[in-house]
C-alpha cells in the first residue's frame, strides 16, 4: 500500500462517518504509472487496438495526456470492445474489453477507492 493510500485508510478509520467528496488529487502522474506497471502486459486489446507495449513506447507523454484528461474533467471511457468472455465459473461471461489506457484509469481509481471502503468491509463480509 502506498503512502498516499495509507493516508487514505487513516482517514477512513478516523471519520467513518464522513463522505470524501474529493481524492482526484491524489491521482498524479506517478500514481498512473503504478496502475500501469500492475496492468496484465498480455491482456486482450480493447476497440483501439493498443496494447501494453503500444502505450509504453511512449510512456511519459501518454501518462501526463491520460492525468490531463482525467484531472481536466475532458477524459470519457472510450466504448468497450464487445466480445462476451466466459468468466471462470463458467456459467456468466464478462460484456467488453476496454481499452488499455481505459484500465490504467479504472485501476487508478480503484485503488484510491480502495482504503476507504476497506475500512468499512467485516471480516464476516
Amino acid at each position: 500500500m502506498s503512502t498516499k493510500q495509507v493516508r487514505i485508510a487513516a482517514l477512513a478509520e478516523r471519520f467513518p462517518q464522513r463522505a470524501f467528496t474529493s481524492l482526484a488529487h491524489y491521482i498524479d502522474a506517478q500514481w498512473l504509472k503504478t496502475s500501469t506497471l500492475m496492468m496484465r502486459r498480455d491482456g486482450a486489446v480493447g476497440i483501439d487496438g493498443q496494447t501494453a507495449d503500444d502505450f509504453a513506447r511512449d510512456f511519459e507523454a501518454n501518462i501526463q495526456r491520460l492525468l490531463e484528461a482525467a484531472k481536466s474533467g475532458r477524459y470519457q471511457a472510450p466504448p468497450v470492445r464487445r466480445v462476451h468472455i466466459p468468466k471462470g465459473d463458467g456459467r456468466s461471461t464478462r460484456p467488453g474489453i476496454p481499452t488499455f489506457e481505459d484500465k490504467v484509469l479504472q485501476r487508478a481509481v480503484v485503488a484510491l477507492l480502495e482504503p476507504l471502503y476497506e475500512n468499512d468491509f467485516l471480516e464476516r463480509s
